[in-house]
């Protein structure tokens, strides 16, 4: 739990902090808890309170007694107070979103990804502006959006800068175009990053001690975060491990090496091993993202439906994931792994068994501590949820490290 300080100075964290306690309290939380919680004396606590009740951000609740004494009313978050756009750009589709404020979805749909920056900047304005009318949200109460995308990105003036297998997308500023369509504050992030962002919105325990969150979707990332934080370095584009060697004898990496971790456990590496069992025909069509997806479906079915052949490619590259894993968990010594991203609903059934069963037997800190392994807890749209996340853990959520003087966010 995050502490307050009842330095006047510090009132706005103060008050992030008691909005961080009161969000994550699901059945409630009184004043005098959120004293204990928070280190704030009950004046302050109470001073905050009044203010935020003013400002309909927060709503008294049912009445609770707990032994002798004057029953304790519970305060609970206002989902209604506020609302944020969400934006996942993937290679193959995009997700819109909109949420309130307890990361519930509102709207959404999903629409294939067009070719080239301009005609996918139009489609999200488009299809922003019709969700925000269907679900009547007053454009008052929309905080902003989020986007998240592949990296890398240009933070300082936010543009995406090349990222791949998102065709005429070479230096584009997204964060702007859009923020000038849609008259709105706009914040852009990686897509593994907002993915971390959601999930810690949403999972108390990625919140609290040393996380890892790995991505899957047409290439993968990680982020990681400690304390809640998010560890982004110093150009906000951490977790590039694509090239994380995992394997010696693995398949053939862009980069000229053998067994990388992206390569390992790309869909079209998937794609390409199906075939050559003979699980796909050769005829099966892989021009596109899209085209790849549909065929790791296929491959998924098969291995659920018992294929072993199936079964053997998947758990093959969940091993070498696993190994990968392995590493990062020692290096950053995290207590939580969470995997998440488009195509991991399709893939967790044979990756958790072999991940959990790597870790027990080969990291070299299992001995000081466990480390839990999970599945992503937001679901298959944890990166539209996650980038809308970013306007509400913006708004709402306390970093100490904002305290230093001069502190940059990290």
């Amino acid at each position: 739990m995050r502490r307050g300080t009842n330095l006047p100075r510090m009132g706005g964290y103060n008050q992030m902090v008691v909005i961080d306690e009161i969000r994550r309290a699901p059945d409630g939380v009184s004043r005098v808890e959120l004293a204990g919680l928070t280190g704030l004396s009950l004046q302050t606590i109470s001073n905050i309170c009044g203010r935020l009740l003013t400002d309909g951000v927060i709503v008294e609740g049912e009445k609770r007694s707990e032994g002798l004494g004057k029953p304790r009313t519970m305060l609970h978050l206002e989902p209604s107070a506020g609302y944020a756009l969400g934006v996942h750009v993937d290679p193959v589709a995009m997700t819109i979103i909109v949420v309130d404020l307890d990361g519930e979805i509102l709207e959404k749909r999903v629409v294939e990804t067009p070719v080239g920056a301009e005609n996918a900047i139009a489609a999200i304005v488009t299809t922003a502006e019709d969700l925000l009318d269907r679900s009547g949200i007053l454009r008052s109460k929309v905080l902003g959006m989020g986007v998240a995308v592949p990296g890398p990105i240009d933070m300082d003036t936010g543009r995406v800068v090349r990222p791949p297998l998102l065709v005429g997308w070479d230096d584009v500023p997204l964060r702007d175009a859009l923020g000038e369509a849609l008259d709105m504050p706009v914040l852009l992030e990686k897509d593994v990053s907002a993915a971390m962002i959601a999930e810690m919105w949403q999972e108390v325990r990625l919140a609290r001690g040393t996380a890892i969150f790995f991505y899957m979707g047409f290439g993968v990332a990680v982020a990681f975060a400690h304390g809640g934080e998010l560890l982004a370095g110093s150009s906000r584009n951490a977790g590039e491990v694509g090239h994380l060697i995992v394997d010696g004898d693995g398949p053939l990496c862009s980069c000229g090496n053998r067994g990388c971790i992206g390569v390992s456990s790309s869909p079209m590496t998937f794609v390409d091993e199906a075939i050559s069992r003979g699980i796909l025909p050769e005829t099966t069509v892989v021009a596109i993202p899209a085209d790849v997806d549909r065929a790791l479906t296929v491959l998924c079915a098969a291995a659920e439906g018992g294929d072993e052949r199936a079964i053997d490619i998947i758990e093959t590259s969940a091993r070498r994931v696993a190994h990968g894993i392995t590493i990062l968990t020692d290096l950053v010594d995290a207590d939580i792994v969470a995997f998440g991203g488009p195509c991991w609903s399709r893939l967790q059934g044979r990756f958790l068994p072999a991940v959990r069963e790597e870790l027990a037997t080969r990291a070299t800190l299992r001995e000081m501590h466990p480390v839990e392994i999970l599945g992503s807890t937001v679901g298959e749209h944890v990166g539209a949820v996650g980038a809308a996340s970013l306007v509400l853990d913006d708004a709402f959520t306390p970093r100490p490290s904002g305290l230093l003087a001069g502190a940059r966010r990290s």
